[in-house]
């Protein structure tokens, strides 16, 4: 009789941002079909995330590809927060993080579920990867839903926050969904 070893976990979270989402979910997609045998990868969206997901209408594909999809009743609630801090995964990574979240995780804000997560991941050491869609100062090009173009100013008070909680112990940021890759091959092989 085999035994059948039971599988890493991760974490993906995903907070109100809509930059790159698409080009994020077909990456992590990608990376559920590589390491099928080997991880899980657990979805955990924010309320906001939530409307954005529905929004860019990626959530039944989303549901067809992930077996688990938790979307956030309060901070506690799911209690992500709690399995982090047992110990229950590999890593986490939020992809796309809003400016709004990568501020809260840098001063330290835990009021939602995915920041209280965060902040509980850096308390236990868990390696925390991070996509913020504020990542640079400047002018950006995202994608609407409808597929039109929206430029965006990324202003120097939220690329403060990502350079603060890019200094902190445990904590790396990813700059576009093609980096995602690499986490998975870094832990997995």
């Amino acid at each position: 009789m085999t035994e059948k070893r039971a599988k890493k976990k991760v974490v993906w979270g995903i907070t109100g941002s809509g930059d790159r989402i698409r080009e994020t979910a077909e990456v992590m997609k990608e990376m559920r079909r590589k390491y099928e045998d080997d991880v899980e990868i657990r979805v955990y969206i924010s309320k906001a995330g939530d409307q954005v997901v529905k929004y860019y209408k990626l959530f039944p594909e989303l549901e067809e590809e992930f077996d688990k999809i938790w979307v956030e009743a309060n901070a506690n609630a799911p209690f992500l927060a709690g399995q982090v801090q047992m110990g229950r995964f590999e890593f986490m990574l939020i992809a796309p993080a809003t400016s709004n979240s990568v501020a809260k995780i840098s001063l330290r804000i835990a009021d939602t579920m995915l920041t209280n997560a965060a902040i509980m991941s850096q308390k236990v050491l868990l390696p925390l990867y991070i996509m913020p869609s504020d990542f640079k100062e400047g002018e950006v090009t995202t994608k609407l839903p409808d597929g039109r173009d929206l430029k965006l100013l990324i202003r120097r008070e939220d690329v403060e926050h990502v350079t603060k909680l890019a200094a902190m112990e445990g904590v790396n940021m990813l700059e576009r969904p093609q980096d995602i890759p690499k986490v998975f091959e870094e832990h997995f092989g």
